[in-house]
């Protein structure tokens, strides 16, 4: 059964056309993707990502339970977010995930859509001490993003929480995340009071937009989408994602990653410009040299007006190497660039 957020009405009247993600019925434009892109890049743009898991971890046992993941949950201090990843025992990322801790013992933990049972299920599996909440069934999540957003987000709801850092209005939960590369946070709501805040922010100057820009901003920003970039057939090593990696704490995988972190990777996620007209996509064929690999996303970049895109490449590649996409038979020339494509 397809999930609907509590935006839905208010998206529809405002034209929106709707995709399934992750088992939601979401807005996936407006209007223009590109003008939508264009938009939170030049100003400020809201974002209903209310398909995105929430789950409120409380109790004693939390700082315990959160350290299955690969960041050591016990070193954010409270009005704090960080980037984490939930692995397997063979190192592969079963999802990645934002967390948002509160308090001492009071933290919310962001899975994506598809994911939020897995990753609930092995969160209390840790223990008695610890309880879990889905709270996607009484909130909507909304993302204003765009160098407008922190000023917007102040006259709205008198708090602009800076980056990584969380905030509270009332009954409103912010923080500073997003997922676009831009300037801005996440906006928590309850379900009842979902249309009101949105009506405000777009009165305040916010212009809707849909989840295709979400993906080519990220994608510009060179973020990684989780089912594309990465799932249980790559580890954090190969994805470019040792920062969000402590050592210091045992976390489910930790063998098995640091075995790969001591013999290295033999392949390793790499940034691609074209330096010709095409539009790199998932599944196409690169090739650099001696090395091979395949793109996980790629698309034209509103900003850039050029093909970019993420592949893996056997064995890894420099950057600054030259190389080719394969397009409908033709092999376009290629630059391997560091992401952020567009800062």
């Amino acid at each position: 059964m397809t999930g609907r957020s509590p935006l839905h009405n208010a998206n529809a009247r405002l034209g929106a056309r709707f995709v399934d993600f992750g088992g939601w019925e979401m807005p996936l434009q407006y209007g223009s993707v590109l003008g939508e892109h264009r938009t939170v890049r030049q100003s400020v743009g809201v974002f209903d990502v209310s398909h995105l898991g929430r789950l409120s971890v409380l109790g004693p046992g939390a700082i315990s339970a959160l350290k299955i993941f690969t960041n050591d949950a016990a070193g954010l201090e409270p009005g704090r977010t960080h980037y984490t990843m939930l692995l397997d025992e063979a190192g592969g990322i079963i999802d990645d995930i934002v967390v948002w801790r509160w308090q001492e013992d009071d933290y919310w933990v962001l899975p994506n859509a598809a994911n939020s049972d897995t990753v609930r299920a092995a969160i209390e599996a840790t223990g008695p001490d610890v309880t879990v909440a889905d709270l996607r069934p009484t909130t909507a999540l909304m993302a204003v993003q765009g160098p407008d957003a922190p000023q917007l987000l102040e006259e709205v709801f008198g708090s602009a929480p800076g980056r990584f850092r969380t905030a509270e209005a009332g009954s409103v939960r912010l923080a500073g995340t997003g997922y676009t590369g831009e300037k801005g946070g996440e906006v928590c709501v309850a379900a009842g009071e979902a249309d009101g805040v949105f009506e405000n922010l777009l009165a305040a100057g916010a212009v809707a937009c849909g989840l295709g820009a979400r993906d080519t901003l990220r994608l510009e920003a060179g973020l990684l989408l989780w089912g594309s970039d990465i799932d249980r057939s790559t580890t954090p090593l190969e994805a470019g994602l040792e920062f969000a990696v402590d050592w210091e704490h045992d976390f489910t995988g930790k063998p098995a990653l640091e075995a790969q972190r001591d013999r290295g990777v033999e392949r390793r996620l790499s940034g691609l410009i074209l330096q010709d007209r095409g539009v790199p996509r998932h599944g196409y064929s690169v090739r650099s040299g001696d090395s091979t690999g395949t793109v996980t996303s790629g698309n034209i970049s509103p900003m850039l007006d050029r093909g970019i895109a993420l592949a893996y490449m056997t064995p890894p590649v420099e950057m600054g190497a030259e190389g080719a996409v394969e397009i409908r038979g033709k092999w376009v020339p290629a630059v391997f660039e560091d992401p952020p494509f567009y800062r």
